[in-house]
């Protein structure tokens, strides 16, 4: 079908919502690629990224996984580190392993490592952070909900004891809560200003200001010289899509994320473009019950919204052809894709309007829907190709800031969004399991628990697992997914990076000098 002219071009804002959209890790790090820790690298006098956000303070409990992380990065290593493929390796932590029902984790750390202000880094400084990150209760403080207790063995050895197996928690080591800091610090106003981590580079406090730019300089004895690719890293906050992209075609900045529309003014300048795909947009079908739109309740209702969409040529209009149809929420790296479930729910109106009357509701039916500034061009497409079929999509404006603390309240049976498609404990515990943020309604049942249940306790085998989840919530039409978004991620003639597996924006440790 084809979109009205207003549908055109819309900029497609919800490709770099949350990641959620997402996350920290990293490509060529410590005891990863076969590069050894402590190898000489060249470096070139500067760097200069274009950011979309801001971090609200430089305190790791403050790290939100997100758009932010290069940010903490720079001056806090972490004790996991995630490969540009999204494995896991070494960082702070040289080795780790699980007790037999995968509760207790066992950590082996790095000797001869030492924070910003001299103070070493040891596993009185690890039980510190985690106590901290988990009393302080900061933006993700959810990362460590399922630690009981962190316990010092000796000075280079720590056991995290959990209330139940987490098969994401190694994952979660990688991001906010494995940023450690100077236990010396901790709980310090100052921190908020001045980072005091023992991560590759020190923030040049005098030169940055707050909301603006962030200087970073090379920090002397760093423990991994390879990771410090650089002099000096300047992050700019650059929130505007087009202010960002004057900036890196004027040589303002080497690198940031641009939409599809804006990508083209960079690609006619010359920039590189590094694409990968790491959210989800579609529509949430929250109110699988039926709690305040009964109709929601009958699945045959939901299979017809997602056979409503036509998702080619929302991909065409709407992003520029930039991105894959889907109707599963798992992406290829989450490791519980099916790809069966991305054609499940293919393009059919006619289907969509007997599945209605074979629900009892012929002439279909009305849903009170969020929408925002950022998303009103979208959503008014829904609206366009839903009312094809019957369904009244009857828009209500809200602020952007209001859109996910309304939808997590229960304010309304469905909304449009976008989030990373992440390891599948992530996804379950983040959109599908009866406590998720994403599940207001607290959408269950004993089947559903049951798979869950498997992927919870499946160890090795949790990622296989999960695409009984993800083919039970697919079948049962809980999402209606309309596309895997390509993260439009441009570079510079000065600067190569490569993209980063669940993750909107690069590690900081992706960067290299152009050759």
């Amino acid at each position: 079908m084809k979109l009205g002219a207003k549908a055109a071009f819309a900029a497609a804002t919800l490709s770099a919502a949350l990641c959620l959209t997402a996350c920290g890790g990293s490509a060529a790090g410590p005891d990863a690629a076969g590069t050894a820790a402590g190898a000489a690298t060249k470096t070139v006098k500067a760097m200069t990224i274009g950011s979309l956000a801001d971090a609200k303070s430089f305190d790791p409990v403050d790290a939100r996984t997100g758009h932010a992380m290069p940010i903490f990065q720079t001056v806090y290593d972490t004790l996991l580190l995630r490969d540009r493929d999204g494995k896991i390796s070494p960082m702070l932590a040289t080795k780790w392993e699980y007790n037999a029902d995968n509760t207790v984790l066992t950590l082996t750390l790095r000797d001869g490592v030492t924070f910003s202000d001299g103070t070493p880094f040891d596993a009185a400084a690890v039980k510190a952070n985690m106590d901290n990150f988990k009393a302080v209760k900061g933006q993700d403080a959810y990362q460590v909900n399922s630690v009981k207790e962190v316990a010092v063995v000796d000075p280079r050895t720590v056991t995290i004891t959990l209330n139940a197996a987490d098969p994401a928690f190694e994952y979660y080591l990688t991001l906010a809560a494995g940023f450690m800091a100077s236990p010396k610090a901790l709980g310090t106003p100052e921190l908020k200003t001045d980072p005091r981590g023992s991560g590759p580079y020190v923030l040049d406090k005098a030169n940055s200001v707050k909301g603006s730019q962030y200087v970073f300089t090379k920090r002397d004895g760093y423990w991994n010289k390879d990771l410090q690719k650089f002099e000096k890293v300047t992050i700019k906050i650059l929130t505007d899509a087009t202010a960002r992209t004057n900036a890196l075609v004027s040589g303002q900045i080497d690198a940031a994320l641009l939409d599809p529309k804006n990508g083209k003014q960079a690609e006619g300048a010359g920039m590189k473009l590094n694409k990968s795909q790491v959210d989800w947009t579609g529509i949430f079908l929250y109110d699988r019950d039926g709690k305040i739109s009964p109709e929601l309740a009958n699945v045959k209702v939901r299979q017809a919204i997602n056979h409503a969409f036509d998702r080619k040529t929302i991909k065409e209009q709407q992003f520029l052809g930039q991105g894959t149809e889907t109707t599963q929420i798992f992406g290829p790296e989450s490791g519980a894709y099916v790809p069966d479930l991305d054609n499940r729910y293919p393009y059919d109106p006619e289907k969509a309007k007997k599945l209605l009357a074979e629900a009892g509701y012929p002439n279909g039916f009305t849903i009170k829907y969020p929408t925002t500034a950022g998303s009103d061009s979208l959503n008014a497409v829904y609206a366009q190709q839903l009312a094809d079929i019957g369904i009244k999509l009857e828009l209500e404006t809200i602020p952007q800031p209001n859109l996910v603390a309304d939808m997590a309240a229960g304010k309304y049976a469905a909304g449009s969004y976008s989030l990373f498609q992440a390891g599948p404990w992530v996804s379950i515990t983040q959109i599908i399991g009866q406590s998720a943020l994403y599940n207001p309604f607290k959408t269950t049942t004993p089947e559903l628990e049951s798979l869950i249940s498997e992927v919870q306790n499946g160890g090795e085998k949790s990622s296989e697992l999960a695409k009984k989840v993800n083919t039970y919530v697919t079948e049962n039409a809980w999402f209606a997914p309309i596309l895997r978004l390509d993260q439009m991620y441009y570079t510079g003639k000065n600067v190569n990076v490569k993209p980063q597996a669940h993750q909107a924006v690069p590690s900081i440790y992706n960067y290299e000098p152009a050759k």
